[in-house]
């Protein structure tokens, strides 16, 4: 054991205590190096209140009396160099804690790598990997800004394909990578958004119970393996979201909890520290330590390893500190107060630095509530997050497509009332995971009447998502009409594919994310005003829309126009901003979708006829459960 070996500077030390710390991954955890022309590895772990701490490993037969580590001064941290350990060692922390029982061996918290769950030991890992995405990398803030076209799919890794002929095992992260990439690409998303891979113990978790913050899941491969599906991504053209969870951990003996015979890591109070949905700890976000270390989580996977996003999870459970909690089961913040304002200054702290480093990435939070300017700069008093996923859309799009058509006309304010609200944040509109598990069933079988309309009503619902203002999440299997429940411990139905009517409804996902990144209207005055207009939202006695989008050109025009019932419009008549012909450029009945094909003969002619205000307009034929996009033809009037 050596002490004459460091990684930790003075002024990491002072960052480190302030809260401040960034890049902490470079200084803590076990690092192999050489010195004095002989290779081992260097281990710092911070355990304040401990009494000793020593490394323990597979080279030592796990003895705790050989490798003792040192302590920094007054800083909490313990570090020293071991000759002779490198990559591919396993090793665990014994702590020994001034008082109280013995504490299990805890796994390393800045470990890049630890063992397939359920073994719990760290692995000794390098992260050196040879990119090959440096032109995505150089032009990639175009693809993740706020104006850009962002149509995202969202996976789990364990689930989306397995291998049956090999006990459905998992597909590693290099086999996913091209297999994905086809995929994605074919259906012409954007994005591809990875639920939790973050080392987690408890598989059904979903990877939403941490314990490896600095580690993807050895399940699927190495961190290099991982590297290697994101460039991947990149190198096709797609840019990769991270869902990351600072909201909650796993109460594993091996984790964050009580690390060092304290209550480290979450509060000890568990009115503050235990979270009642999921039986795990919460940070403690008013520690500064911890705050260095949640800073250096988030900033870690975009510096290492290219990630274009970070979805957050949970912010809501962050930001109340009476979250799923009864009068009595909570403790007021110092101003009497239900906000946490320890999490709600870590956040905007975690979105300020990962801009600064990164200002061609995004963060995108899960908010489930009215928390004013989740998506706004901190200087105007926001949190500073890119975008916000609008759950409330979900709820009321899924509530209203539940609904038998006979009965939507008395729920037609359930597809009206979001144009109250839908500027006041950077929206994403979701249809995610959380949607289709725990009996909720899939999207196709949330929709009413027989088959045939349950298709149709998901066409319908998918047009309604592309269309309306908001960048765009859709959840594995439902761009095939998924039939049964999401489950983590099998593949998606695949062989589904063959059947023509869930065939149509991929052709469908395919067709409107073609029309959507090739249309301006639909995408880059998104988040304007300026972007979205009514025109006609009141016809509640046969559940018909109509309404534009703009894009910055004044020549960008849609129309979008649909119909919730199943009984086909004739001669519907709508007013145009514009003269001309205006082309029908998607079809929710077509034919090759599975629909009736009833529809408009691919244009429509505009009258000087005044509609809605406008002094053009047409007469449309609306299919049943059906929607239209129509885009003016050049030779348009104005």
């Amino acid at each position: 054991m050596r002490y004459d070996v460091g990684l930790l500077s003075s002024d990491d030390l002072h960052l480190f205590a302030e809260g401040s710390h960034e890049q902490l991954y470079d200084k803590l955890g076990a690092h192999p190096m050489r010195v004095d022309g002989g290779a081992g590895t260097h281990f710092a772990v911070w355990a304040p209140t401990a009494a000793a701490v020593a490394v323990i490993g597979d080279w030592s037969a796990w003895r705790g009396d050989l490798h003792p580590l040192r302590a920094r001064g007054e800083s909490g941290l313990w570090e020293g160099f071991i000759p002779g350990v490198g990559t591919g060692a396993l090793y665990k922390y014994r702590i020994t804690p001034k008082k109280g029982p013995s504490l299990d061996d805890k796994a390393d918290p800045f470990g890049f790598r630890h063992e397939v769950p359920p073994l719990t030991a760290s692995v000794v890992a390098r992260l050196d990997y040879a990119w090959g995405d440096q032109a995505w990398m150089a032009e990639r803030a175009a693809a993740n800004a706020l104006d850009a076209p962002w149509s995202v799919y969202e996976v789990h890794l364990g689930s989306w394909m397995r291998v049956p002929e090999e006990g459905e095992r998992y597909l590693s992260y290099r086999e996913l990578a091209p297999r994905l990439a086809d995929h994605a690409l074919a259906l012409g998303f954007t994005h591809v958004e990875i639920m939790p891979v973050m080392e987690h113990p408890y598989y059904p978790s979903w990877g939403y119970q941490s314990t490896g913050y600095f580690a993807p899941t050895s399940r699927y491969g190495s961190p290099q393996d991982l590297m290697y599906l994101v460039d991947h991504m990149h190198q096709r053209g797609l840019g990769v979201i991270l869902d990351w969870v600072p909201s909650h951990f796993s109460v594993d003996g091996h984790g964050l909890a009580y690390f060092d015979g304290t209550h480290l890591y979450e509060h000890a109070d568990p009115r503050q520290g235990h979270h009642p949905d999921w039986d795990t700890y919460i940070f403690n976000y008013g520690r500064h330590e911890v705050r260095s270390f949640l800073l250096s989580a988030a900033r870690f996977w975009l510096d290492l390893y290219h990630a274009d996003a970070l979805r957050v999870d949970g912010v809501a459970s962050m930001l109340y500190l009476d979250y799923s909690r009864r009068p009595g089961e909570w403790v007021r913040n110092e101003h009497g107060g239900r906000e946490n304002l320890a999490a709600i200054r870590f956040l905007r702290r975690m979105n300020e630095g990962l801009y600064r480093a990164h200002p061609d990435t995004q963060t995108v939070a899960e908010e489930s509530t009215a928390w004013p300017l989740v998506s706004r700069p901190t200087h105007l008093g926001g949190l500073g997050f890119g975008m916000k996923w609008d759950l409330g859309w979900m709820h009321d799009r899924l509530a209203y497509f539940a609904t038998d058509p006979i009965y939507r006309k008395y729920r037609h304010n359930l597809l009206s009332f979001r144009a109250l609200y839908a500027h006041t944040e950077n929206f994403m509109l979701p249809l995610s995971h959380d949607e289709v598990v725990h009996g909720k069933g899939s999207l196709l079988g949330k929709m009413p009447g027989d088959d045939w309309q349950k298709f149709a009503n998901l066409r319908l619902l998918l047009g309604l998502q592309f269309t309306e203002p908001g960048k765009k999440l859709l959840f594995m299997g439902d761009e095939f009409a998924q039939r049964r429940e999401w489950a983590h411990d099998r593949s998606l139905d695949w062989h589904l594919l063959a059947e023509p009517a869930h065939a149509g409804v991929m052709r469908w996902v395919a067709d409107l994310n073609a029309a959507y990144r090739g249309t301006a209207a639909l995408f880059d005055q998104d988040f304007d005003v300026a972007g979205f207009e009514w025109v006609d939202c009141s016809d509640a006695e046969q559940s018909v829309i109509a309404f534009l989008r703009r894009g910055r050109k004044p020549g960008d025009v849609a129309l979008a126009v649909l119909n919730f019932t199943p009984v086909p419009r004739h001669g519907y008549r709508l007013g145009l901003p514009f003269g001309g012909t205006w082309r029908e450029a998607l079809n929710s009945d077509a034919a090759h979708y599975g629909g009736s094909g009833q529809g408009n003969l691919g244009r429509v002619q505009a009258e000087a006829v005044q509609a809605h205000g406008r002094p053009w307009s047409a007469a449309f034929t609306l299919p049943p459960l059906g929607m239209g996009l129509f885009i003016p033809e050049k030779e348009a009037t104005s």
